[in-house]
């Protein structure tokens, strides 16, 4: 899965390369009386017209060089001439094949769950609505995810793969594309703004005739998340935070624009490398990240670690660190599903409310005197 260390930000599954009919600058496609319905999220647009959506992803890996038009197509509408050259899905979808975790709680939250049909690597799968459905030989596992089992796949026959890419160079693709079958590619795990990333619940709703149900849970998530920010609004960041940790001799920490740095600012937290410019993560030295951080009042790091001490023991080192001596260390990866799948990186993308109310209530924790964390553990 795409952790992080440099993963911890936004690497929360495997990834599968493929692509779709056409890729234009989707500039020329023309909207003259409907509107783009996405608010938050970078990456998507979608707009409706009677009996169809024109739906575009944007920056589908990093630096793309290329935007995926698709056309969704309920029945008996008629799309313009203009637009028939674009990939074309008939909706609402009947089955679906997705390859990222990040899209099973959408599934699950429009109540589209019986929907899928498979997944590649089932058991990185946590949700115990859709781990039981794989129990019972209802969602088929289609390999890895570097490498489909196209003949499978064909056999399963879904109405629409939806999956992603890592950067130009996509093996998958031409055997995705020679297989006949529909492929969506979708990059929600590009999105750096939290609600940016759950707003794709809407594509979801598009695709499955639901697109009402996704607007009203958006917006519940929406509310949610910008009440706790706004609760923590008035307290000062007087909490200096220290992130990640060391892979193989290497500190990736988030960089100021990232996911991660957002709900720092969000919750008031002062992050000290918030000043970083940029996305995902910078690799620095543990010297470095001595120097800057040995007295940081906490540590959310990366790791599935239970205890003090078992993070120690991965590297000596950490004890120098003012927050790991006065116990004041959190990780977001120790809840795993039946089969070993992190429950973080399934479900914080699509409720980054939880995430933020998490955050304040590690920094500012008489904001929430009746709230326990949901993903956050406190190494004891």
């Amino acid at each position: 899965m795409k952790h992080l260390l440099p993963k911890f930000i936004f690497l929360f599954s495997f990834l599968l390369l493929t692509g779709c009919k056409k890729n234009e600058d989707t500039a020329s496609v023309k909207t003259e009386t409907s509107k783009n319905s996405i608010e938050y999220a970078s990456g998507l647009s979608i707009v409706k017209h009677e009996g169809y959506s024109v739906v575009t992803v944007l920056n589908p890996w990093p630096n793309a060089n290329k935007k995926f038009t698709y056309i969704l197509k309920e029945k008996e509408a008629k799309v313009p001439d203009s637009l028939q050259s674009y990939t074309t899905i008939k909706v609402p979808l009947e089955s679906v094949v997705v390859t990222s975790t990040t899209n099973i709680p959408f599934l699950e939250m429009l109540e589209v769950e019986n929907k899928l049909i498979g997944f590649p690597h089932t058991d990185y799968v946590s949700s115990e609505k859709t781990r039981a459905l794989i129990d019972k030989g209802a969602v088929k596992n289609v390999g890895q995810n570097e490498k489909l089992n196209i003949e499978q796949l064909i056999e399963l026959s879904p109405d629409l793969i939806v999956t992603f890419g890592v950067d130009n160079n996509n093996p998958m693709l031409d055997n995705l594309k020679k297989s006949g079958l529909n492929v969506f590619i979708q990059a929600d795990w590009m999105e750096q703004s939290p609600l940016g990333k759950a707003e794709w619940i809407k594509l979801y709703g598009a695709l499955f005739g639901k697109e009402d149900k996704a607007k009203e849970l958006f917006y519940k998530i929406v509310l949610s998340y910008t009440q706790a920010k706004k609760l923590a609004a008035d307290q000062k960041a007087t909490s200096t935070v220290l992130y990640g940790s060391m892979y193989e001799d290497i500190w990736y920490v988030a960089k100021g624009n990232s996911w991660v740095a957002q709900f720092m600012k969000d919750s008031q937290a002062n992050y000290l490398w918030a000043d970083l410019k940029g996305t995902g993560s910078e690799g620095l030295s543990f010297e470095k990240v001595l120097v800057k951080a040995k007295t940081a009042n906490f540590w959310i790091a990366a790791g599935s670690f239970k205890t003090l001490d078992e993070f120690g023991k991965i590297n000596p080192h950490y004890t120098q660190f003012d927050a790991f001596k006065n116990k004041n260390v959190y990780t977001f990866e120790s809840q795993f599903g039946a089969t070993g799948g992190i429950i973080y990186y399934e479900l914080a993308p699509s409720r980054p409310d939880l995430v933020l109310k998490d955050y304040i209530k590690i920094f500012h924790p008489d904001l929430l005197p009746g709230y326990e964390l949901t993903f956050a553990s406190k190494l004891k």
